[in-house]
């Protein structure tokens, strides 16, 4: 039998929001489930839920998201699973800022950028290194070496009066994203990114949306349907790929 492929996010939370529905979805669909985040405890629990439903999943918790930190994760995901090859990838981490602009500081600013930017790039280009010792997988008429994937948000596209810092930082990592779809397209590589545009349900989010938003499916997002357009964009042949994907309830405004 061919060794099980291996998906890795980076950003999972504490396992109830995007991060965490795509690996548990991946893990379903036959793959080996890398999970990269700081929190440890949020992690191992992730990964043994995973194992408990028949599963193979590691936690490789890192202290910061720094460019040596994500290197010695992809180290250790490779001593994991020395004979699986690494298929899919979700950049999901990200550090949230929204105040005035004079509020914010010097050190918030620097933390978006280094959460949103800086590993982005560290994290990309350790996922690119591996995609391109692998031979192109011809099976089921995909034709490509792997599917490298960013979450990105309504930020990616405008700044609001408070989104400074936040918007800056997904504006770098959509511009990052386009950069390697097409510096990696012609290599057999699917780079794609996602525009979030609204509310995801998790655990951190009840604690402000609205009544209806958490139990309106015409409003909100739920994290396993983003999921499910992420496997969605993996599944993509190389004779439609896309490179970015619009993601809103049905009657979020425009």
């Amino acid at each position: 039998m061919l060794p099980r492929p291996i998906f890795v996010v980076a950003g999972v939370g504490n396992g109830s929001g995007t991060g965490a529905a795509t690996a548990r979805l991946f893990s379903k669909a036959g793959y080996n489930v890398a999970l990269i985040a700081r929190n440890a405890e949020s992690l191992s629990k992730l990964a043994d839920e995973i194992k408990s439903t028949g599963g193979d999943a590691g936690a490789f918790p890192i202290p910061s998201y720094t460019p040596a930190s994500v290197q010695s994760a992809f180290a250790s995901i490779k001593s994991r699973w020395p004979a699986s090859p690494l298929r899919v990838a979700l950049f999901n981490a990200g550090h949230f800022v929204r105040k005035p602009f004079l509020e914010i500081s010097a050190e918030e600013v620097q933390d978006s950028v280094d959460t949103n930017i800086v590993a982005a790039f560290a994290f990309a280009k350790e996922v690119l290194l591996a995609f391109k010792e692998l031979e192109i997988d011809e099976e089921g008429g995909k034709g490509k070496r792997g599917t490298l994937l960013f979450t990105g948000a309504t930020a990616s596209l405008r700044g609001n009066t408070t989104t400074s810092a936040f918007a800056t930082a997904k504006f770098g990592v959509r511009a990052l994203a386009q950069s390697l779809a097409k510096e990696f397209g012609p290599q057999n590589i699917h780079v794609a990114h996602t525009i979030i545009d609204g509310g995801i349900i998790t655990d951190r989010s009840r604690s402000y949306l609205s009544e209806e938003a958490q139990n309106n499916p015409n409003v909100r997002l739920s994290p396993e349907s983003v999921a499910a357009a992420y496997m969605y964009l993996s599944n993509q042949d190389r004779s439609a790929w896309t490179w970015e994907l619009d993601l809103r309830p049905a009657h979020e405004k425009w």
